[in-house]
Order: C-alpha cells, then sequence, then structure tokens
C-alpha cells in the first residue's frame, strides 16, 4: 500500500506543524495535508521544529479543506476522549495505534491520518465525517497527550506502513468516491423507509464506522448499492 497521509486540522503554533513533520520523516512519511493551518514562516518556528523535514515534507505541504479530505481519503481520527461503549457512537469504536497498523498493512487505499488541535483536538462534528477514531493508550490519571506527541507516537507505531515493504498481499479497498456515493444512497434509504428523522444523523454515524472498519472491495460497495438502489425502487412503486 502507499503510505498513509498525516493530516493537521487548524494547528494553533507553526512550531507544532514543524515537529509533526519532523515525526513524519523520522518515520517514513512523505505528504502533509494542513486544514486551516497557521503563517509557516521559513524563518519560523515550523521550519526551525522540523529538522531535516524543512527540506522536503514541509515545503510540499498540501493546504485543504476537510470536505476534500474526507472525498479523497480513508479518514482515520486521532483522539484521546473515547466513548467507552457501543451506546455513543462519535467516538466509538475505535482502535489503537498498533491495531491500527495490522488493519491497514493489506489495504490498498488512500489513507489519512487526521490530528486535531492542541487544545481540544477535532469537534465532535469533525469525528462524525472520520471513517475510523483510533486513540492512543495512556494513563487514565492524565490521558491526554499534545498534539507533536500525539502525532509522533502514532506514527512511531504506523512506521511499517511507510519504511517496511509489507509481505502480506493488499486487498484493493473501494475508491473513497464510491464510498461517499453508498452513503449518500443509505441516506436516501433512510428517507424511503421512514426512517426516524431524529435518528437518521446517528445512523449515518454508525454505518460509516462500520463500513469505515470494513474496508470494502469496490465490487462489495457495487452490490450493496444495487441492493439499497432495489429497494427505493421497490419503496418508490
Amino acid at each position: 500500500m502507499s503510505s498513509p497521509a498525516v493530516a493537521v486540522v487548524d494547528a494553533q503554533t507553526p512550531g507544532n506543524v514543524g515537529t509533526i513533520a519532523r515525526a513524519m520523516k523520522n518515520f517514513g512519511f512523505e505528504e502533509l495535508l494542513l486544514i486551516d493551518p497557521p503563517e509557516l514562516d521559513r524563518d519560523g518556528e515550523a521550519y526551525g521544529y522540523a529538522g531535516q523535514a524543512r527540506e522536503d515534507v514541509l515545503p510540499r505541504a498540501r493546504e485543504i479543506t476537510l470536505g476534500e479530505l474526507v472525498s479523497e481519503f480513508h479518514t482515520v481520527a486521532f483522539t484521546s476522549v473515547t466513548n467507552e461503549d457501543e451506546s455513543k457512537h462519535v467516538r466509538f469504536p475505535y482502535v489503537t495505534p498498533a491495531e491500527l497498523a495490522d488493519e491497514l498493512a493489506p489495504i490498498e487505499s488512500r489513507t489519512a491520518l487526521v490530528f486535531g488541535r492542541e487544545r481540544v483536538g477535532l469537534t465532535n462534528d469533525e469525528l462524525a465525517r472520520m471513517d475510523q477514531i483510533c486513540a492512543i493508550p495512556a494513563s487514565a490519571s492524565y490521558p491526554s497527550l499534545n498534539l507533536g506527541q500525539a502525532a509522533t507516537v502514532a506514527l512511531y507505531e504506523l512506521r511499517d506502513l511507510a519504511i517496511e515493504d509489507t509481505q502480506l498481499p493488499e486487498r484493493p479497498r473501494a475508491e473513497q468516491r464510491e464510498i461517499e456515493g453508498f452513503y449518500d444512497h443509505f441516506e436516501q434509504l433512510l428517507e424511503a423507509v421512514d426512517h426516524p428523522p431524529e435518528k437518521r444523523q446517528k445512523t449515518m454515524r454508525l454505518i460509516r464506522r462500520l463500513i469505515g472498519r470494513a474496508h470494502p472491495t469496490g465490487r462489495e460497495i457495487t452490490t450493496l448499492r444495487g441492493v439499497i438502489r432495489r429497494a427505493i425502487d421497490r419503496r418508490d412503486d
């Protein structure tokens, strides 16, 4: 598989962007995506903290929107706060970085590892748009990591995805646009079967998490979309 991209949402300080770029260089990651970034002055903190990443990773960083991110990539959001049971679906179910590494190794897809703000991380609305949730295990008495720490730990755990050739056979994953199309069809199905409007948003989050963990192939997504279309058509008859 290709090395995952690293996306940073609304970083407050240039120094943390530089720290993440350095960690990427340490562990073999190359593609840095920035959403609402601070100004990155070549004579400022970002380039000062980036080490050798100032030569390639940082200057090649691409600024995009959150909407572009979720439409182009299979997204894995990193958070230090989780829901501990299945009654809530914004931050559950989640995997650890080590579990994520094993899961992504055989998957052939464009994946983005998404990190949020220094103080509050990713919002619930942003997390609801992500395909998977990943949390770094830490002491219950102080589980919060700062942005640079979280990215460094996560990228270390995932380094085999970037710097070592896996011996596992690759399993092609459906294009992200095909999966987003499936979500559109599933929303239409909820409307067609008169699913309670107040439950639709939560149901879509649950479905997104389910599909995010399944890593379906293109044929599987096409089949599911065909079944949904037939169900909608029958409902309309």
